[in-house]
């Protein structure tokens, strides 16, 4: 009974901190004559359950973003967050382990994998969207993604162990991964820093997140994959 009571305490008091606390730049009220003429693509995956978002990387590096040096320079990048064990090539694991992820708050962790071939070649069996966004709200997203990781003595993020595919790392998170702060939350966030306002608590889930981005983001389906099968 006590430990039933504490648990909806938990979920309660996480429930309550949903937004991952990135405190976003200052907007500006004035937009260079170039706002709309100039834009980057950015794309979305989704296996119907986890999403994950495709950046180029020269416009995150113009733009201030800190990489591990591992990254290298590559043409674009694979962006996600989550719970670290869940990203280990171990896995989760465990009911016990399943409850602590499901229940309370654990490390996270983000991953990033460096591409250089087209991107619908690099998630063939998943779903993939994608949109245009202005080239000068770089410095924003720049300064979300800056902002998740924790650094090291040298400036760069911390660098916890290899991606769980491809050639990529993962580094380690400041925040804490719960439920329902998922992997889908830090995706709405990143797309909230270059695009507006996503509505959080209809974002948990990846088609819920991928409707909000259909309706009021501009994103259209360029790959049906098997989660849409």
């Amino acid at each position: 009974m006590r430990l039933t009571a504490i648990t909806i305490c938990s979920l309660i008091l996480c429930s309550c901190n949903l937004r991952l606390p990135v405190d976003p730049l200052p907007q500006t009220t004035i937009q260079s004559a170039d706002h709309y003429q100039f834009t980057e693509t950015v794309w979305l995956h989704s296996d119907g359950f986890h999403t994950g978002l495709i950046f180029p990387y020269r416009w995150l590096s113009d733009s201030g973003y800190i990489a591990p040096s591992e990254l290298g320079s590559p043409k674009s990048v694979v962006v996600s967050w989550g719970n670290i064990d869940a990203y280990s090539e171990e896995g989760i694991g465990s009911v016990p382990n399943w409850f602590e992820v499901i229940f309370t708050p654990t490390e996270s962790v983000i991953e990033l994998i460096g591409i250089n071939q087209p991107v619908p070649r690099v998630k063939p069996d998943q779903e993939l969207w994608k949109a245009e966004f202005p080239r000068d709200r770089g410095p924003h997203l720049a300064h979300f993604l800056n902002q998740c990781c924790r650094l090291g003595e040298d400036g760069r993020p911390i660098v916890v162990r290899p991606s769980s595919w491809g050639k990529g790392v993962q580094v380690e998170s400041r925040f804490n991964y719960f439920v329902p702060r998922v992997c889908n939350i830090w995706s709405a966030q990143a797309i909230e820093s270059i695009s507006g306002p996503v509505n959080l608590w209809q974002a948990t889930t990846a088609n819920s997140l991928i409707r909000q981005l259909k309706r009021h983001h501009g994103f259209e389906l360029v790959q049906k994959g098997r989660s849409s099968s």
